[in-house]
């Protein structure tokens, strides 16, 4: 006759206590994934730190001066080639640096001036480069570290199962592997940022190279001008 009524309290008391036993903290998670986090971690932090300077070396790269090639053009015109170079100097972006290379070969053939200004150009894209290889790789190798950290986690997990013997149960295999589970999501998070991050900057460094190839093709037109 009271068989329902204790149903519906056990009913009860199972649901409000699930939850309870399912909140677990990020940290408390993070703890659960071992050594393996430890790398990962490094990762995560040389990426921000390397997607931070770059984007403010690039975006002090991009600045752009619309006067800069005018002012050149005019102490070019009136032979002030220290004035010119002066001004690349106070400049101080890549293609200010560009064109103070081409300005100290002006007096040599026109093919000897573009060498110098494209070698000087890779120079510097090199330079706005660098640190993208690490980003690059954090993108391809963190994934895989997660990875790792799975499989060590699964091999555990079954050791743990077998040396259960007869005591063996479903929560013993589950806990591990739900630990295990955490270095993949962990380095596919790592793998994911670093990738958009490296897009993100190559995008970039690549429209300091249209920039740079805008500037060079001004000032080999600026010297083609008849006097």
């Amino acid at each position: 006759m009271f068989q329902p009524a204790i149903t519906d309290t056990a009913a009860y008391t199972a649901q409000s206590a699930a939850p309870a036993a399912q909140q677990l903290s990020v940290w408390e998670l993070a703890l659960q994934g071992g050594w393996i986090m430890l790398p990962l971690l490094i990762l995560s932090i040389l990426c921000i730190y390397i997607f931070t300077e770059r984007a403010l070396a690039i975006s002090r790269a991009r600045k752009d001066d619309a006067s800069f090639m005018q002012r050149i053009k005019d102490y070019i015109h009136d032979g002030e080639i220290e004035s010119a170079r002066k001004l690349c100097s106070q400049t101080d972006t890549p293609y200010a640096r560009l064109i103070s290379k081409g300005i100290s070969r002006i007096g040599r053939p026109m093919q000897d001036v573009l060498v110098t200004i494209e070698n000087t150009g890779n120079i510097e894209i090199a330079k706005l480069e660098k640190g993208l290889p690490w980003l690059a790789t954090t993108a391809a190798g963190a994934p895989m570290l997660g990875f790792l950290g799975t499989v060590v986690g699964m091999v555990k997990a079954f050791y743990n199962l077998a040396a259960a013997g007869t005591a063996a149960n479903i929560s013993v295999l589950a806990d591990g592997i739900y630990a295990a589970l955490v270095t993949t999501v962990a380095g596919l998070i790592v793998g994911i940022i670093a990738l958009f991050a490296y897009n993100y900057l190559v995008a970039r460094v690549n429209k300091v190279m249209n920039l740079l190839e805008a500037k060079t093709m001004e000032f080999m037109d600026l010297l083609n001008e008849p006097a």
